[in-house]
């Protein structure tokens, strides 16, 4: 077996996050393809995928943004996908772990919002050191759906303080 491989997203594999999006995220306005473009080409964001192995077809795909002037600029992390038919192999901890080197390279916080119902992923974050700020009321939709606001202080390096 292969390991995965983290790498930068493409423009070759938005319709792949097209069709992950439109699986996982239905019933909450899921990205179009235009919104993909916008994001990729966006000077202040980093995209990455996650592939099964080495020149396969994305499993995932996670976007952070970096925000304001160098020294005092804070992260929010856009989006964590991982496809259905690839959960519970790793791959979201091996994105998220993509987006915290993005952060940490700026000595920036991490802010990002969370479905309240989404267990498993509130306990990827709190596992790499995020934390409930808040709570956003009908944040998700068209459902209503409410959302965590979580927060990760700012932390400079690679692997400190990250539960590895």
């Amino acid at each position: 077996m292969t390991d995965p491989v983290v790498d930068a997203l493409t423009r070759a594999d938005l319709p792949r996050c097209v069709e992950v999006e439109r699986a996982l995220f239905a019933d909450e306005s899921p990205w179009s393809m235009d919104a993909f473009v916008s994001e990729l080409s966006a000077p202040h964001t980093t995209y990455v995928a996650v592939r099964p192995a080495a020149g396969a077809p994305i499993a995932g795909y996670a976007g952070i943004s970096v925000l304001g002037p160098p020294g005092d600029q804070e992260c929010e992390v856009h989006t964590v996908a991982v496809a259905s038919e690839h959960r519970g192999a790793g791959y979201g901890r091996l994105l998220v772990d993509a987006l915290l080197e993005v952060a940490d390279a700026a000595g920036a916080p991490v802010f990002l919002e969370v479905r309240t119902g989404n267990a498993v992923a509130i306990a990827l974050y709190k596992s790499v050191g995020f934390t409930v700020a808040g709570l956003r009321r009908n944040y998700y939709q068209p459902s209503g759906a409410d959302a965590y606001t979580m927060v990760r202080d700012a932390r400079s390096g690679t692997s400190e303080g990250r539960g590895d």
